[in-house]
């Protein structure tokens, strides 16, 4: 249980960090020549939107994740006793007010609202869908 549990933290800690420093090095030789950089058209995807793509949805599937353990044991126990109350309510409200952050901040052209959306949609789903989640634990 613990060791496994201990081991995958591990195992994550690494990934991201692994991650962090190579956008950090894309970042980096983006900015070094710009000159170099052949220019893309506005509709593909760089590499570093991609890997930012890519951490939106890792985070959004284990931002999800996190409160499955919580509704598992709730719903084996039969019981929601020891659950701290005051946290979800904070992340609760957390979640509400960043994902109608995400929402209100929305272009008001109708012709990019359908990329914006399309941008946003780990972060819209990680916020909403933890929010809908947290509903079931409190």
């Amino acid at each position: 249980g613990s060791k496994s549990l201990k081991n995958f933290c591990i195992a994550w800690i690494m990934v991201c960090i692994a991650l962090c420093v190579i956008l950090l090095c894309q970042l980096l030789l983006r900015n070094q020549d710009q000159s170099a950089v052949i220019e893309t058209s506005n509709n593909s995807l760089d590499m570093i939107e991609v890997s930012g793509f890519v951490c939106g949805y890792i985070s959004c599937v284990f931002y999800l994740g996190s409160r499955f353990p919580q509704l598992y044991k709730n719903f084996r126990r039969r019981s929601t006793e020891g659950t701290s109350y005051l946290l979800f309510a904070l992340a609760m409200v957390g979640n509400c007010t960043y994902g109608l952050s995400l929402v209100l901040k929305m272009p008001a052209t109708e012709s990019f609202r359908g990329l914006y959306f399309l941008h946003h949609l780990p972060w819209l789903i990680g916020s909403f869908g933890v929010l809908f989640l947290d509903i079931f634990v409190s």
